[in-house]
């Protein structure tokens, strides 16, 4: 992941409620967040499976931890197509990043 800045990030972390959100470009952004969980996925299931193409929808939670919330469009490598999935990345400070969910919505 790349390096994150810090400037304001604390600041927002105690001015931002609790609800989820528009996401704000505070260091990071839409895209930054969701390669990390087309990565992670990857990862997980050992292959390069996935191939990041677009954030077609963008939240964010702020409690502890930043909460993304991404629709992501990726190309499916194995079925040569487009897929639609949502994926959740949590982002604690100084700089931890977890893939917490990741799921197939549909075919793009």
């Amino acid at each position: 992941m790349a390096a994150t800045s810090l400037e304001g990030l604390e600041e927002s972390l105690e001015a931002t409620s609790r609800g989820i959100t528009p996401f704000e470009r505070i260091g990071n952004n839409p895209e930054c967040v969701a390669r990390f969980a087309v990565d992670e996925y990857n990862k997980k299931e050992d292959k390069l499976v996935l191939e990041f193409k677009k954030v077609l929808n963008a939240k964010q939670q702020v409690v502890v931890v930043f909460v993304y919330c991404l629709t992501l469009e990726v190309f499916d490598r194995e079925g040569q197509r487009m897929k639609v999935c949502e994926a959740e990345v949590w982002f604690k400070l100084p700089n931890c990043w977890e893939l917490r969910d990741f799921k197939f919505v549909d075919d793009a």
